[in-house]
């Protein structure tokens, strides 16, 4: 084999056809798409509206380049991703990916400052176990701990501060909105420290993704650091890559929060995996920024903006709104919270269940007292995927590192069109897999 794999020394099955709910390998074997591959199938598989509107723009003109055309997908799903912002005038930038969105967004804060005459302003605050991109600059942001560890010493430096993390941070005398006040007053630390003068921007999650195992923050938690953000005159980026573009129940996750992001990214399921796609919004006042110094957005990508990519995304939000999804990714995402609490809540290595629509998470410990993470050498992260994927059912776990206390989760995002019928499948399959990874 001539592909350079993630894993160098696993072995995948061969997808040769998807379906609705499901993926088909080479050898017929069906499996229970419960995570959208990364939630990205946010409509299923083969969603025939999105594949004819995908055909049809192929069929007419693939691509042309930005920087000689617009093209009207392009133009469409902007005015479609603005309209739906909560404040007119919004501005959309397309990319192909998550990495290059967040990336967008850093180099947006800082040119925006420049633009503004205050090019002091340049360090990129950010939280603990956070997972912000790939890239240099966006793994330079993050906080996911292990995958700066991989990097060595190679990566910027920045400030971050703890995660709104309740399950592992919240005091038992606390009430969830002290305990958000608290968390998020640790910004206000970390920027009187470092100096507002030095600060271009707050980048966060809403909802943290395949990091933490989807953490919400406590109610309060984001008005508080949106107050902060503007007494320092900091940008506040709202990182919706994972949990945005309807996954948690309205389009935008930040809407649940209350708060007005500066800078927005979306990416996976805005295009449904039919084509590579991501965003990057920019509120009105950082785009009038660049207008009023007359200076353009000094950065691109080859596939900004691309028509066959925009002719995806234009579809799956279509999709979302004449199909009215939202209201089922809400319906079905209280009926998955409540069979999974009812099934696994009292499992003896069962933590924690939480998340928003359909975003959950399943956090796995060693002592549910202490909420003890398993051993490493254990590898129970590794072992969760490789027995779900036996029995048919494609999750998406992460975490598991006693060095950072974190607990092995798994991560589910199943597609919009999901069913009752699927979480019944899905609770005997992961009863299944617990069985045969605790009860071994």
């Amino acid at each position: 084999m001539a592909v350079f794999y993630r894993g160098i020394a696993q072995t995948y099955p061969t997808a040769v056809r998807a379906e609705g709910m499901h993926v088909f390998d080479e050898t017929g074997k069906q499996y229970l798409d419960m995570c959208g591959g990364a939630a990205v199938a946010s409509l299923g598989h083969g969603h025939p509206r999105v594949v004819e509107a995908l055909c049809q723009q192929v069929s007419t003109m693939a691509y042309a380049h930005t920087s000689f055309f617009s093209n009207h997908p392009q133009e469409q799903l902007a005015e479609a991703l603005a309209a739906k912002y909560s404040e007119p005038g919004a501005k959309v930038y397309f990319t192909s990916g998550g990495s290059e969105a967040n990336e967008t967004a850093l180099k947006l804060a800082w040119q925006y400052w420049r633009a503004k005459g205050q090019a002091s302003k340049r360090k990129i605050i950010s939280r603990v176990h956070s997972y912000h991109g790939n890239t240099f600059g966006t793994l330079s942001a993050s906080g996911n701990l292990p995958r700066r560890r991989v990097m060595g010493d190679l990566l910027i430096d920045w400030p971050r501060i703890p995660p709104c993390y309740a399950y592992r941070h919240q005091h038992d005398d606390e009430t969830e909105l002290d305990y958000a006040l608290r968390a998020a007053n640790t910004l206000e630390t970390v920027i009187q420290k470092e100096g507002a003068d030095t600060i271009a921007a707050f980048i966060a999650e809403p909802v943290v993704g395949a990091s933490l195992g989807v953490v919400p923050s406590a109610p309060g938690y984001f008005k508080r650091i949106r107050e902060i953000c503007d007494a320092n005159d900091i940008l506040l980026i709202a990182d919706e890559i994972m949990c945005g573009t309807g996954r948690t129940g309205t389009f935008f996750a930040h809407e649940q929060d209350g708060f007005l992001p500066d800078i927005v990214t979306q990416a996976k399921g805005i295009a449904g995996g039919y084509q590579p796609l991501a965003v990057t919004l920019a509120r009105a006042k950082v785009h009038q920024a660049f207008v009023d110094a007359g200076k353009g957005f000094d950065h691109g990508h080859t596939y900004v903006g691309h028509a066959s990519a925009c002719a995806a995304g234009l579809a799956v939000v279509k999709v979302i709104d004449d199909e009215n999804l939202l209201q089922n990714v809400n319906d079905m995402g209280a009926i998955l919270q409540e069979k999974l609490t009812a099934n696994f809540a009292q499992h003896p290595h069962v933590g924690d269940i939480r998340g928003r629509g359909l975003f959950r998470g399943i956090e796995i410990v060693e002592n549910k007292d202490t909420k003890t993470p398993f051993a490493d050498e254990m590898k129970i992260t590794g072992r969760l995927k490789q027995t779900a994927m036996k029995h048919g059912l494609m999750c998406y776990p992460g975490g598991g590192s006693a060095r950072d206390d974190l607990g092995s989760h798994i991560l589910l995002a199943p597609p919009f069109i999901l069913r009752e019928e699927h979480i019944d499948q899905l609770i005997d399959k992961l009863t299944l897999v617990f069985a045969d990874i605790f009860d071994a």
